[in-house]
């Protein structure tokens, strides 16, 4: 699990927007250096996951629309489609083979979905405001 390029720059854009005010997507990547043809397929995903809102037309542009208390680090991932596992094993549609042979499970996944656990609770600890502010 790594925070892509793309969650990097979807985090640039909610700070952009995190003053509450309503900007042109020229102007989000202008003072946040996002690359406008990222910037659209990334806004697409914000709007489809309901943390921004996207105004079309000559007084166009987009705003926050989610609480920055409230959006964490794990929301922002899930939104660009991030993958967040630290192993396959850990996906609840994942079959292992070995799993099913070894009498009480695999230890190793046992232990890798404790650490998935951990790292999902720290990626929600983390609030957007929590972000921007630190």
């Amino acid at each position: 699990m790594l925070i892509t390029r793309e969650t990097d720059y979807a985090l640039r854009i909610l700070r952009a927007l995190s003053c509450g005010e309503q900007k042109s997507i020229p102007l989000i990547c202008e003072e946040e250096q996002v690359p406008k043809q990222f910037a659209y397929k990334i806004l697409k995903k914000l709007s489809s996951a309901g943390l921004v809102q996207i105004a079309r037309g000559a007084a166009g542009g987009c705003r926050l629309s989610a609480d920055p208390r409230q959006v964490t680090l794990y929301d922002l991932m899930a939104a660009t489609g991030e993958d967040r596992l630290v192993n396959a094993c850990t996906d609840g549609s994942f079959q292992c083979a070995r799993s099913q042979c070894i009498p009480g499970g695999c230890t190793v996944h046992r232990s890798l979905a404790e650490a998935q656990q951990r790292m999902d609770d720290l990626l929600r600890s983390y609030t957007l405001q929590k972000l921007l502010e630190d």
